[in-house]
């Protein structure tokens, strides 16, 4: 740990003080639009969702962008186990103390390799030493509902369209229904959450101690959507030895149920006949169902049940030993583990129409079982003294292990359990070891220096290209504590410069990515043998010389407080570039056993610049106002991505839609942004209208082809905000926070999936369609038109918060607090979807 006021790199901490507030499920729901540089979004509206956490836009391609998770001193596995969708509610949110995001090289290489992406660390509340035992509850209950919905047509007008479209033909007017019926409605719900929360903390002598237990039971606002959760932590920290030796025992344990709704329910909301009552299925003459046709929502809800049970432990028992011959010198041992084992099952009944496309009718049951350990120890030396009466240093050497293992198995069967479908059981690990030494020397508390260098070896690589190298240097100085700055309206200011480098090794499930390994093929591939389906095994391709993935980093900060430090912030400008991407290539088929392969080939640079301020507008007696808000420009260039230059490669295609088969809408290509939208120039009549299947013939071959895509606006924002306000008279408080996007772009796949009149009326069955399709007037599916690209750039109040404080309660020791929270109140955005983030 470095003091502040000795940090030389680029980092931000947000105390449980300045929370979001509300019902949160994941602890980084806390923190969104708090900080600059970070930008996190939200899965969806599911209880317990996983979010995505991108810290200065990622430095990769395939390999992983998120940041390495670290809680109580264990580096936590972000990927989580099977059956969450989050690895991070494991954490119950009211026991954190504080989060703090490092964000440049110099911050983060004491770190390694997982550091590549930026470091979280989460610090949980504890007790303290000498105070009385105390008790708190914290209790609350939310009510959610959907405020938008897809423009489908209603079920009076697309009765009315259908009789228009379709007058005279018989069969298809038969199809209508009497019914009226709005589907997206009938699936979503008010959803009921209460969370409650109960801890003990104190102190006896030198042994404090804190202990606090959690119940959420939380409704989606789609149907059959629930997460319940029981969380238990205990934190103790006594000293001994006239406090020569520190004790941090920290252990935190989860269960969590899940009762996961079926997400194709939202497609069939939108597909279905709105005419039809709501127990209505499509059925073939035969009265078998219909599973080409829309399928009633209702019954993909209930019909499809889909549960995991995850129970994990996180645990860390760290020893701070200072020497008693030595007492500058302190010995540090932390050992940590994160341990999870979950199951779970989903079953499909027989004679649902959900298992008549793969499973002919028989049912579905499948059954899983994972465990996962992440195994940490971490051992080093911590120095620190000065050099004659100028001069502080600070130094760390150490070593740092680290073990992670994953085994499960599941099994498919018909719901009878008398066909077998599948089989699948695994087992892997990997290690990752690191030797590390840090220096930081202060000299006349003005001018600071931070050496770091770490030696990473991953089990990933071949053991010739095993180990990386990573080193990093910091300058600052602080020149509000320069002699000849005597101001009384500048209480900080530092400068900071900062170089890097750090490695990357994460690609997520693949442990042996340079070695040939066997692979199970897709249940589609199984072959039948009596009444069992057997999976093939194929060799995978691979490459014998992957090795490191690495990024350097280019840092200039400057630190800023004026007015005594009523108003604080930070600038900070950056540029990262990225060498020997660990990327999928498209290679001969044929060769290496496959027509792709990961290997290290491409760079990606990434630049922008972050900048925050934080006021107190107002501080008297009785009135504090304080204000925040922070900016981040960031954009990204891909600028190589083939081992020998070759401008006729187009790039590496990504982004699958809804829609088709193997489409995809995005591309990775040189000279420009990463996940760039690749698609074809429509063509306009006078009015505005596009016209159908014309676009502009780019290449000039007289044709539309493939070679007409060009590539069109990005996904991720070029700039994103933040801003907060925390407004407290007596015992009142008021507070809000929200987000500002800009330059983010989205394809609208449920408008190209669902916007044209090709297949809406069939001799079985009848299809709805998004109101859109009565403006393009399209016969026939456009996906690869750039008017479905919309400008996803928008403004959100994410909370807003209303707050009274009780000191005392009948002149006793109890203290209260009631308060009203509203989340997601607004967002203004061109945008016609649910949610530009979703």
């Amino acid at each position: 740990t470095v003091r502040k006021q000795d940090a030389t790199g680029s980092g931000k901490a947000v105390s449980s003080e300045y929370f979001n507030p509300g019902i949160v499920s994941s602890p980084q729901e806390m923190v969104i639009g708090k900080m600059a540089g970070v930008q996190i979004t939200t899965g969806g509206g599911a209880p317990g969702e996983g979010a995505t956490i991108r810290i200065r836009g990622g430095s990769s391609l395939r390999a992983s962008n998120d940041p390495l998770i670290v809680i109580d001193g264990v580096a936590v596995d972000t990927d989580g186990p099977t059956g969450m969708r989050n690895p991070l509610s494991t954490i119950n949110p009211n026991d954190i103390e504080s989060f703090t995001v490092l964000k440049d090289a110099s911050a983060t290489a004491i770190y390694g390799s997982r550091a590549s992406n930026g470091v979280i660390l989460i610090t949980t509340k504890k007790g303290a030493s000498g105070k009385p035992f105390s008790v708190n509850y914290t209790g609350s209950v939310s009510l959610s509902n959907p405020t938008n919905y897809v423009d489908v047509f209603s079920a009076e007008e697309y009765r009315k369209l259908i009789q228009t479209k379709y007058e005279g033909n018989a069969s298809a007017l038969a199809l209508l229904g009497n019914a009226s019926t709005d589907w997206q409605k009938e699936i979503y719900q008010t959803a009921v959450a209460h969370d409650h929360n109960l801890n003990f903390t104190g102190g006896l002598g030198n042994f404090p101690y804190r202990v606090s237990l959690g119940y959420t039971d939380q409704d989606g606002i789609l149907r059959t959507d629930n997460l319940k959760r029981v969380t238990a932590s205990l934190n103790i920290n006594p000293s001994l030895f006239d406090n020569h030796l520190k004790i941090d025992l920290s252990a935190k344990g989860m269960i969590n149920d899940n009762t996961f709704a079926n997400r194709s329910a939202i497609g069939g909301a939108i597909s279905m006949d709105p005419t039809h009552p709501t127990n209505f299925v499509w059925k073939n003459p035969d009265g078998t169902p219909q599973f080409t046709a829309p399928m009633n929502p209702l019954v993909q809800l209930s019909d499809y049940h889909d549960i995991s049970t995850v129970n994990r432990f996180l645990g860390n028992l760290t020893f701070d030993y200072k020497l008693h011959f030595f007492p500058a010198l302190k010995a540090k041992l932390n050992l940590g583990i994160d341990q999870s084992n979950s199951d779970g099952s989903t079953v499909i009944p027989v004679g649902s129409v959900l298992s008549y496309s793969t499973y002919q009718g028989k049912g579905r049951n499948t059954e899983w079982v994972q465990s996962k350990t992440n195994a940490l120890l971490d051992f080093y030396f911590d120095y620190n003294g000065t050099i004659g009466s100028h001069s502080r240093i600070n130094a760390v050497a150490g070593y740092s292990w680290q073990h992670f293992y994953r085994d499960g198995k599941s099994i498919t069967t018909s719901a009878d359990g008398m066909n077998l479908f599948e089989k699948n059981d695994y087992k892997t690990e990997h290690y990752l070891i690191s030797f590390f030494g840090r220096l930081n020397y202060v000299l006349l508390e003005r001018y600071l220096l931070t050496v770091t260098l770490r030696d990473d070896g991953s089990s990933r690589f071949a053991p010739e290209n095993r180990w990386g190298l990573f080193p990093s240097v910091a300058l600052a100085w602080n020149i509000s504590r320069e002699g000849f700055f005597n101001t009384g309206v500048v209480s900080n200011l530092k400068l900071r410069l900062g170089y890097g480098i750090t490695g990357q090794q994460n690609l997520s499930d693949n442990d042996y990515p340079y070695q040939a390994v066997y692979a199970f093929s897709e249940p589609g591939a199984s072959y039948l043998f009596g009444n069992t389906y057997i999976q093939t095994a194929r060799p995978g391709g691979y490459d014998a010389n992957l090795k490191w993935e690495e990024t350097t980093t280019y840092n200039a900060g400057l630190d800023y407080g004026f007015l005594k430090d009523r108003i604080t912030g930070d600038l900070d400008v950056y540029y990262r570039k990225t060498i020997d991407l660990i990327n999928q290539i498209p290679v001969p088929a044929g060769t290496n056993l496959t027509n792709q392969i990961v290997t290290n080939v491409g760079d990606l640079e990434n630049k922008g610049l972050e900048f925050s301020i934080n006021g107190k507008a107002i501080a008297t007696s009785n009135i504090d106002w304080e204000v925040g808000f922070n900016l981040t420009y960031n954009v990204n260039k891909i600028l190589k991505l083939t081992a020998i230059d070759d401008p006729t490669y187009k790039g590496v295609y990504v982004g699958g839609i809804g829609g088709g088969t193997g489409n995809t809408i995005q591309i990775h290509s040189v000279g420009y942004p990463s996940y760039a939208f690749f698609v074809r120039q429509q063509v306009y009549d006078a009015n505005g209208k596009p016209l159908e299947d014309l676009y502009v013939d780019r290449d000039g071959d007289g044709g539309i082809t493939g070679d007409d895509n060009y590539r069109y606006k990005k996904p991720s924002p070029t700039v994103f905000m933040g801003y907060s306000s925390l407004f407290r008279y007596k015992n009142f408080d008021f507070s809000f926070n929200g987000r500002i996007s800009l330059g983010n772009y989205v394809y609208n796949n449920v408008f190209s999936n669902n916007g044209s009149y090709n297949m809406m009326v069939t001799s079985n069955y009848l299809t709805n369609k998004v109101k859109n399709v009565e403006e393009t007037q399209f016969s026939n599916s456009q996906y690869f038109s750039d008017y479905y690209m919309e400008n996803g750039s928008f403004l959100k109040l994410d909370n807003a918060s209303v707050g009274y404080n009780f000191n005392t309660i009948f002149q006793s020791k109890v203290n209260a607090r009631v308060y009203l929270t509203a989340q997601n109140l607004f967002t203004i955005t061109k945008y016609r979807g649910l949610d530009p983030e979703v």
